[in-house]
């Protein structure tokens, strides 16, 4: 009678507590982090940047889009609703942040622009009959033959390079010592993360508030899990996502519904 107790109690747990696996997604969480794996061929043409008007929380961009799997993406200004990163999305420029006049008028951002607009962005290509992924700086080109089909910049990229100063984050006086800092890359706060592994996987690290991290410790965490490059999306209050209206991660703003945001990714 203990032993059937026993077999019962680990079958509870294997059945409850174990990860999402729903062919080409699956979801674990550990720790407070939900990590995301995206395999296969297949899904990539099932993924889509999109920008919403005015401003909308991800469960509205999920239901919307009649998403599986829907994640924050870019960065954006509360203020005036306007993009601070491009997007793309079926092969049209659907956010420009050069139409966003707060940031063309901010002192610190028109003397750094070169930074801000080369920022990182994740890319899914069509070259051929075959879709590629690819996280690079914004001003980079398409490879020959390929046609970029959707994209998402945020940034920075974190791995293998975690290139801070470089796309303007952090800033530092004439002795190193850091007077301006964004999106609270250097101070610990929930994240979303996007990175490669491979050619076919894509993988979402979902960092909740339940273990809030900075940059460094993000990079550390892209190594261990073999990634080969990874960069961030809009973090903080922004970090969202939605599986199917069964898992469910939001901000406490907005009455427990979630930040209203600009940009999202949804898998179709």
């Amino acid at each position: 009678m203990k032993l059937i107790k026993i077999l019962i109690s680990v079958l509870f747990v294997f059945i409850f507590c174990s990860p999402v696996n729903a062919g080409n997604i699956s979801i674990d969480k550990n720790n407070g982090i939900y990590h995301i794996v995206l395999k296969g061929e297949k899904i990539k043409k099932r993924i889509k940047f999109v920008v919403s008007e005015d401003l909308i929380t991800n469960r509205e961009a999920h239901i919307k889009g009649k998403g599986i799997l829907t994640v924050n993406a870019g960065f954006f200004d509360p203020k005036n609703g306007k993009t601070i990163s491009f997007v793309v999305t079926d092969r049209m420029t659907t956010a420009d942040p050069m139409f966003n006049p707060s940031l063309l008028a901010n002192p610190f951002f028109r003397q750094n622009m070169n930074k801000i607009l080369n920022r990182s962005e994740f890319r899914i290509m069509q070259c051929g009959n075959k879709f590629e992924y690819a996280i690079t700086n914004h001003k980079s080109e398409v490879p020959f033959g390929c046609m970029l089909q959707t994209s998402a910049q945020g940034g920075p990229l974190i791995y293998p390079e975690l290139r801070l100063e470089e796309e303007g984050f952090v800033v530092k006086d004439s002795e190193g010592n850091v007077i301006r800092e964004s999106a609270s890359v250097l101070h610990k706060t929930s994240r979303t993360i996007i990175g490669l592994k491979g050619t076919d996987e894509c993988h979402i690290l979902i960092i909740t508030d339940e273990n809030p991290m900075d940059m460094y410790e993000v990079q550390a965490l892209c190594k261990k899990l073999g990634l080969d490059r990874a960069m961030g999306f809009d973090g903080g209050s922004s970090t969202s996502m939605n599986y199917k209206n069964k898992i469910e991660v939001i901000s406490t703003i907005g009455d427990n519904g979630g930040r209203v945001l600009k940009s999202f990714m949804i898998i179709h």
